[in-house]
């Protein structure tokens, strides 16, 4: 090569994908959970749940101002975060699980990028048309049509977009209040970037990026050769069913041909625009609607279906030879899956019974240090402690304080003639606490003496307590 060559680059442009409508059960199914989840999304945070007066009743909320996360009959509290945890683990236990079965059904049915993309090109089909149509757009010169037809996909996609992002913050506040401020420009700044990241990121991934995000963005399609073995059931190719492949059928040698007809079907339907029959690979999300594509072909030239279909690589070899693979229960039932199976079940249950196990009351003691502890006027010492007072009801609560202890002490609280406290509804309360022990006494003169503070709710007879230490003035 001489110098004043060019080198040869090695970066191609991509080439976007325009899939081909299908017809089918799969396709179906992907339908009804696009429709389902959406659904969800976007009219979650308008339903209403009254929890009292002094409660915000929007049935799903995470009140960030609060610290406090509202779902339906379950609220959650900052220090009961671990819950969340348990909610993000069960969620990757799934993934596991579902991953080994069916390898990567999330991905092909109920990822949100998967289902904002089928959202989009059901946009562009009815706009531009099917895929020859939309093909033929994409390779015309610009002119007023394609500009008009552009346009308006864009514009659709943009509202689409705009209500994915706005129904995002509508779960961080009241929804109807939001919507109102969002309207008359009052709403916070906070809102209105937020709005316009989400809405920007949901135009890019869904309508132009697509199948580059799973690709090249997405970690999963990485790790999921992890999760999957000879027994997980994914989308496949029986070549040997199929092969040799040829269009003619009339042709002298037919009779040697496979069921492949390379009509290019499946390909043409792909939303990744790969060819399954040249076997697994990472670009595949399993949505199977090359599956759709092929079943419809063989019923057209009267060949069996299951040519491209969900399938086991430990099953090639028996229907290599002309025999029955298992059933696919046989491949989802095994001791991988039943393990994931137990583990999740494991967590969510310990999740439900902590759940419904807590207590309505709670409290924390924090000892006052400095100073340790004070001596009164009749040589009396005092101890002092910080009580955070938590009442998870819907209304204010009158607690009663008692301590427990070997040796005689007594309690006071500051600002109250008793040793009851009212707490607001559903809020935490910040209450000062003395503890004395009496001139002489084995605590006033000993070092430290353990005791228990109790905190006891009158209308529902709930306990709860603490221990800590009272310090005497061998302690010094």
């Amino acid at each position: 090569m001489s110098s004043a060559e060019e080198p040869e680059s090695l970066y191609a442009a991509r080439e976007p994908i325009f899939p081909k409508r299908v017809s089918g059960k799969f396709r179906t199914m992907k339908w009804w959970i696009m429709a389902v989840t959406l659904g969800i999304y976007y009219i979650t945070p308008w339903i209403r749940w009254d929890r009292g007066p002094n409660l915000p009743d929007q049935a799903v909320l995470v009140d960030l101002a609060n610290r406090r996360f509202y779902f339906f009959i379950i609220e959650i509290w900052p220090h009961e975060f671990y819950f969340v945890a348990g909610l993000l683990i069960m969620a990757g236990l799934g993934l596991f699980l579902f991953t080994s079965a069916m390898g990567r059904v999330w991905c092909g049915y109920a990822c949100p990028q998967t289902v904002w993309t089928d959202l989009f090109i059901l946009v562009e089909r009815w706009i531009e048309g099917d895929r020859n149509n939309r093909l033929r757009i994409h390779r015309a010169p610009w002119s007023l049509k394609k500009f008009r037809l552009r346009m308006t996909k864009w514009i659709t996609w943009m509202l689409i977009a705009l209500a994915t992002g706005g129904a995002w913050v509508f779960y961080f506040t009241d929804a109807p209040t939001l919507l109102r401020d969002l309207v008359t420009l009052n709403a916070h700044p906070i809102a209105y970037t937020t709005m316009a990241i989400l809405t920007a990121t949901t135009f890019a991934f869904g309508g132009i990026a697509r199948e580059q995000m799973c690709i090249y963005a997405c970690p999963w399609p990485r790790i999921q050769a992890a999760m999957m073995d000879e027994d997980t059931l994914t989308v496949g190719y029986r070549d040997w069913r199929g092969e040799p492949r040829g269009k003619h059928r009339k042709a002298e040698g037919a009779d040697q041909l496979g069921d492949c007809i390379d009509c290019n079907a499946c390909v043409n339907v792909c939303p990744m625009g790969i060819d399954i029959r040249n076997g697994q690979q990472l670009e595949c999300i399993t949505c199977a609607l090359c599956i759709d594509a092929c079943d419809d072909i063989m019923a057209k030239i009267g060949k069996p279906r299951g040519l491209v279909d969900y399938m086991a690589l430990s099953d090639e070899n028996l229907e290599r030879a002309g025999e029955t693979g298992r059933k696919p229960w046989q491949h989802i039932l095994r001791p991988r899956t039943m393990l994931y199976t137990a583990l999740w079940s494991a967590v969510g249950i310990g999740l439900t019974a902590a759940l419904f196990l807590r207590s309505d009351i709670e409290m924390t003691v924090a000892p006052v240090r400095n100073p340790t502890f004070v001596t009164l006027s009749g040589g009396e010492i005092r101890n002092t402690y910080e009580v955070r007072l938590l009442n998870k009801y819907g209304e204010a609560r009158r607690f009663d304080l008692s301590i427990a202890s070997e040796v005689p002490l007594g309690l006071r609280l500051e600002g109250e003639d008793s040793t009851s406290v009212t707490v607001p509804a559903d809020s935490t309360y910040l209450q000062r606490v003395y503890v004395v022990g009496e001139a002489g006494g084995a605590a006033a003169e000993g070092d430290r003496t353990a005791l228990r503070l109790w905190v006891e709710d009158p209308t529902s007879q709930e306990r709860a307590y603490k221990d800590t230490i009272f310090n005497g003035k061998a302690s010094r």
